[in-house]
């Protein structure tokens, strides 16, 4: 009798956790089954919440916050895309959305710590933040089969490129570092902005025919960062000329491998060019 009422106890137990486990798998599945644009959303919102309150939770400290929110922002673009990356997996797809937010949250500590300079720059990283997530997706695809959105997914996701590289180059010169680290930091984060710029125009999985060209910039970036060391301006100046330039090289390699280097686009980069040197020069003797 004892016997027949432990395998009966045994069965009951057993029957309820089968339940349990088929309630859970059903949300598992429910879970990984959101749409693709709610996935993003969610993301967004987790994300920039942890952006808002990070500097009031951590204080200073909140820095390392950086590295950790990068490192999940890429968790969570692979959580949205990781049924299209299964057929067609690009580890390219993963820099620039780690670099905004590194860029983002390392700049954040900069601002002044006011409660609308905040809002304002998780705003402005949430935007865009979901722009880049909707660009990522479609070079994904895109990658597999021509889609119309192509040419402005590469136009949202370079104008992004341009934010992080100007908060990370700020972040940078702001730190007033040894000009040998300077120069290391400033050809770390150049090397892999630009390897993504000219990704979104070629879509190859492999890029080493481009490793070169994008080897010969990232070292322009860094020379010319190099001579800006002693330059007598402000970090902001410095970065936003050091943009400027990562937009004149990247934006021509760009305009070449769509073969579209025609005389009139090269003289409005020259243009450009002269523009910012003009303005950088008389921003420089004012600050001095």
């Amino acid at each position: 009798m004892m016997f027949k009422k432990f395998i009966q106890i045994y069965l009951q137990i057993n029957k309820r956790r089968s339940q349990l486990f088929r309630r859970l798998s059903k949300k598992k599945s429910l879970f990984l089954n959101i749409p693709k644009r709610q996935k993003f959303i969610v993301s967004v919102i987790i994300l920039s919440s942890i952006l808002f309150f990070s500097e009031q939770l951590f204080g200073k400290g909140g820095v390392y916050i950086a590295v950790i929110l990068s490192i999940f922002t890429d968790l969570f673009l692979f959580w949205a895309e990781r049924k299209d990356l299964k057929n067609n997996f690009s580890l390219q797809v993963f820099i620039l959305p780690f670099f905004y937010s590194l860029s983002s949250a390392l700049f954040y500590f900069l601002v002044p710590a006011r409660l609308l300079t905040r809002v304002g720059m998780t705003s402005l990283y949430a935007l865009g933040l979901y722009s880049l997530f909707l660009s990522e997706n479609i070079f994904i695809v895109s990658s597999i089969r021509t889609i119309a959105l192509l040419s402005s997914a590469r136009t949202v996701s370079f104008i992004v490129t341009l934010l992080s590289y100007f908060f990370m180059a700020n972040v940078v010169f702001s730190l007033h570092l040894n000009i040998l680290f300077t120069l290391i930091f400033i050809f770390i984060f150049s090397f892999p902005l630009i390897l993504h710029s000219i990704w979104t125009h070629t879509l190859e999985s492999s890029l080493y025919s481009y490793l070169q060209w994008v080897l010969l910039i990232a070292v322009c970036l860094a020379e010319t960062a190099f001579v800006l060391w002693f330059w007598p301006a402000s970090p902001t100046i410095i970065a936003l000329f050091l943009t400027c330039l990562f937009y004149i090289l990247v934006g021509i390699s760009q305009v070449w491998l769509d073969k579209r280097l025609f005389k009139g686009i090269m003289w409005e980069y020259v243009w450009v060019a002269v523009i910012v040197f003009s303005v950088f020069i008389a921003f420089s003797l004012r600050s001095s």
